[in-house]
């Protein structure tokens, strides 16, 4: 799975599961582009990090939910890279409330930057991904896109137009061989996790047919399968990583 020199653009790269990402595809030469929105200290680090271990990486600040900033994103790919070969929309938010109390705010909030953002970031990629004899995109959803949460009307939503916008894009960008898939993380041990109360995940775990929490790298090495030439016969799918919660 070798993705030496290939330029891709992870948004929300810097923290959570989208810094293991970017890791992973640096581990396998993959120049990364790594976006964020306010953490910037740990997307600096990230960069370092990354050219010790002899890959390139760029870190650009960029609110994916405004679309000149995820113009700008793409654009400052473009001017350093001359290229762009794959795309990780992995950035999402989430505002959780019953609806009988969400406000308009909380709603459009969570659609703007997990759906629309990653609208935003296809249609300025798309041009670039298509000319690239190895384009692919890889959404970030969730399987409450799949299940639906109580409280969670907005950040369903989202995930599951994540799916939709999956599907068509595959289709869309099927004719010059540019792959475009989702994956659906379940339960993923990650810094959010750590402050949950122990008996909430213990009773969360008897849920989980294989008994664990996920690791962030269980979904970094599904992105970077995707993202390789393994996957070339592989569009338009929603493979889900989460023990088996939702099968």
């Amino acid at each position: 799975m070798d993705l030496q020199n290939r330029v891709i653009i992870v948004t929300g790269g810097a923290s959570g599961i989208g810094r293991t990402i970017s890791l992973t595809l640096a581990k396998h030469q993959a120049i990364v582009v790594i976006n964020y929105r306010s953490s910037e200290q740990k997307a600096k680090a990230l960069v370092e990090e990354i050219e010790k271990l002899g890959s390139k990486a760029l870190a650009v600040k960029a609110d994916i939910s405004k679309f000149d900033e995820a113009k700008f994103l793409v654009d400052e790919t473009i001017n350093q890279f001359g290229r762009l070969d794959g795309l990780v929309n992995n950035a999402g938010i989430t505002d959780d409330q019953l609806i009988l109390r969400m406000q308009e705010s909380q709603f459009d909030n969570v659609m703007d930057t997990n759906l629309k953002g990653a609208w935003n970031m296809a249609k300025h990629s798309a041009k670039y991904l298509l000319k690239s004899p190895f384009g692919r995109v890889v959404n970030i959803s969730s399987v409450i896109g799949l299940t639906g949460n109580v409280g969670q009307t907005n950040y369903s939503a989202s995930k599951a137009g994540l799916i939709g916008l999956t599907k068509a894009l595959a289709r869309e960008f099927s004719t010059r061989g540019v792959c475009v898939n989702a994956v659906c993380p379940g339960f993923i041990k990650t810094e959010m996790t750590e402050k949950l109360d122990p008996k909430f995940v213990e009773a969360y775990l008897e849920k989980i047919p294989l008994r664990r929490l996920g690791d962030p790298t269980d979904v970094g090495n599904l992105v970077l399968f995707l993202l390789s030439d393994l996957s070339s016969y592989i569009t338009g799918q929603v493979l889900v990583v989460d023990g088996g919660l939702v099968m």
